[in-house]
This record gives structure tokens, C-alpha cells and sequence, in this order.
């Protein structure tokens, strides 16, 4: 059997991009996999099914607290249960780089409420399930930019921060329950909406290939291999943990 076979699972930000790579990723171990987003997740779940996997669509807005409710529920009414939360939906890629001064509250407040309330609205609403299961693992996308304090992104930085700091306490609320909670910090990854960015994020780019140990470009595919491992029995006695995905420029 698949390392993820009878397993259900919930992937944010599962229409596009990375998060994609982790739904497809999921569901070829063999778990069933809800793909939410704000865009349409169709062309996803299609991709899935063709492939044999077991999956659904569900646009959801991480913003909204009973969209994010109407997520978990469909999920359950649909596969019975919930094991796994990946809490990938986030601002990032559209993102135009600047000065902490020239970041407008409506800015600032977008990126917080999606990148930072956002997963605790999943959580809030994914916990009680997994407690009834008296299992669960959740994953959270943290970033490698916290570490490096990258400049002219301080709204995104400062989520990802918070996102490492909740994944901390949120560990220490649930263990008991036998809910599992880590992260991931990727480093700059060639994700569509990056590539989109054009000469934009250049910069970015070659100062990632200088620091890296593997001098290449991050892909998605790089990232998929974790997440299964913190989804699976290998990670059971592993939580409040951020694990660096960057080609070796992280170190701690």
C-alpha cells in the first residue's frame, strides 16, 4: 500500500503552483485529496483522477471564515474523515517589491489576513475533525526569507515569521490529541507566479544561487518530498518543526 493509503487530505492553494505539486504528490501515495482554492481547482482534481488518485475541487477563500468552514465539511462529507492539512495558500508570487513606507494598510492587512489568519481559520476549523480521528498532521508553508531577512517584502516576511511561530504553539496545544504540526521553508522557488515576475525578481534570483550549496534553481518538485514525510507514519513523533528547503543557503 501507498505510504498514504486511506488517508484524506486538504491542500490550500491547490489550484496552481506549488501547492498543485503537493496535491498531486499527495494523492499519488494514495491519499484522497480536496484541492482548494479561490481559483478553479477543475483542471487539478482532473489531472488527479486521471492518474487513478481519488479527489475533489472545492473553491474556498481562506479569508472568509464560513468559506473555509464549507471546506472542511465538504472534505468529511465526502472522504469521512480529515487526516492531513496543508496550509499552502498564501500572497506571495504578485507581490510588488518596496519599501516598508510605500506598503499600504490595505496591503499590509491582505497579505496578514491570507498568509497568517488564513491557516488559523483551517485550523480552527480542521482540528475538531482530527480530534475525532485522535490523529491528524498539519503542515504549514513557512519561508527561508524569515532566516534571511530579505528586504522591500516586510509584510510577507513578518507572515512568514508568525507562520513559524504558530506552527511552535499550535504543537504544543494539540500534541495531546496525537495532531502532528510542522512546517517547510522553501527558498526562492521557480513557481509560476515567480516565473511570471520576469526581470523583477532577477535579483532575488542570483543572490539564491550564490548562497545555495547546490547551485540550481529551486523547482516545486524539490518541495513535494517533505511534505509527504511530514503527511506520513515516518513524521509520527515529530512536531513544532520548520524544515529549510533550499538548496543548502539555511543552515541552523
Amino acid at each position: 500500500m501507498a505510504r498514504l493509503g486511506g488517508r484524506v487530505a486538504i491542500v490550500t492553494g491547490g489550484a496552481q503552483g506549488i501547492g498543485a505539486h503537493y496535491a498531486k504528490g499527495l494523492a499519488a501515495e494514495g491519499a484522497k485529496v480536496a484541492v482548494a482554492d479561490i481559483l478553479d481547482p477543475t483542471p487539478v482534481v482532473n489531472s488527479i483522477r486521471q492518474q487513478g488518485g481519488e479527489a475533489i475541487g472545492i473553491v474556498a477563500d481562506m479569508t472568509k471564515t464560513a468559506s473555509v468552514e464549507a471546506m472542511v465539511a465538504k472534505t468529511v462529507g465526502a472522504f469521512g474523515k480529515l487526516d492531513i492539512l496543508v496550509n499552502n495558500a498564501a500572497i506571495f508570487g504578485k507581490l510588488e517589491r518596496k519599501p516598508q513606507s510605500e506598503i499600504d494598510n490595505a496591503e499590509w492587512d491582505r497579505v496578514i489576513d491570507v498568509n497568517v489568519t488564513g491557516p488559523w481559520r483551517c485550523v480552527r476549523a480542521a482540528v475538531p475533525e482530527m480530534k475525532k480521528n485522535g490523529y491528524g498532521k498539519i503542515i504549514n508553508i513557512a519561508s527561508t526569507t524569515v532566516w534571511k531577512g530579505v528586504p522591500l517584502l516586510l509584510h510577507y516576511v513578518t507572515s512568514k515569521g508568525a507562520v513559524e511561530a504558530f506552527t511552535r504553539s499550535l504543537a504544543r496545544e494539540v500534541g495531546e490529541f496525537n495532531i502532528c504540526v510542522n512546517a517547510i521553508g522553501p527558498g526562492l522557488t521557480m513557481s509560476e507566479n515567480v516565473l511570471a515576475q520576469g526581470d523583477s525578481v532577477k535579483m532575488n534570483r542570483e543572490w539564491a544561487l550564490r548562497g545555495r550549496s547546490f547551485k540550481r534553481e529551486q523547482v516545486p518538485e524539490d518541495l513535494v518530498g517533505a511534505v509527504l514525510f511530514l503527511a506520513s507514519p515516518d513524521s509520527d513523533f515529530m512536531t513544532g518543526q520548520t524544515i529549510m528547503i533550499d538548496g543548502g543557503e539555511i543552515m541552523h
